[in-house]
Order: C-alpha cells, then structure tokens, then sequence
C-alpha cells in the first residue's frame, strides 16, 4: 500500500470537507449530540429565567448559579432544598423574581 501524495491527499480531504458542508446545509449532519441539563439547570429552565434572573430570584451570585449549572460545584443542603421546591414549583421562582425586579 503506497502513501498517498500531498496533492491526493489535499483532494481527499476537500472531498470529505465539501460533503460534510453539503451535510450540514440540508440538515442531515452525520452527528448529533444532545446534553441533558442538570438538576440545577433544568430548575431554572423550568421557569422560563435567565441564570442571572434565576440566581437574582435565590439570592445567589450569577457565578455560583453558573458553577452548579456546569457540575464544577455541588448545592449545599439548604440550597439543594430551594432548588427541589423551584423544580416542583417553578411559579414560585418567577413570582419571586417579579417581586425583586419591583423592589
């Protein structure tokens, strides 16, 4: 088996380019990945907020909100409490949010 030149190889690789631009231009991308949010991340999801709105509503830190989001830090017990009652009752959060943006 000979190696292929750098020209032969330069238009392989085109080749493979163009198709996976073609792929993507009519939907059918050869892979798709999906991510399932966290327990924190789909709470907040459930209400409809921003994380900065969300965090504003728990009295948290944007930073700390993102941290949980991104598994880099656990909620402590407390936390992990109002985090279960905003995925159960996300009209609480947002009732609370309406009322820190007015106050």
């Amino acid at each position: 088996m000979s190696k292929p030149s750098i020209a032969e190889a330069g238009e392989q690789l085109g080749r493979t380019l163009l198709k996976s631009v073609k792929e993507m231009q009519t939907g059918n991308a050869a892979r798709k990945t999906k991510v399932k949010p966290n327990e924190v991340a789909a709470a907040r999801l459930n209400t409809g907020l921003t994380q900065a709105e969300f965090a504003k509503a728990l009295q948290i830190s944007a930073r700390t909100l993102q941290e949980w989001e991104q598994g880099r830090r656990q909620p402590s017990g407390a936390a992990k409490a109002l985090l279960q009652i905003a995925s159960r009752h996300p009209d609480i959060i947002t009732e609370e949010f309406e009322l820190t943006k007015q106050g």
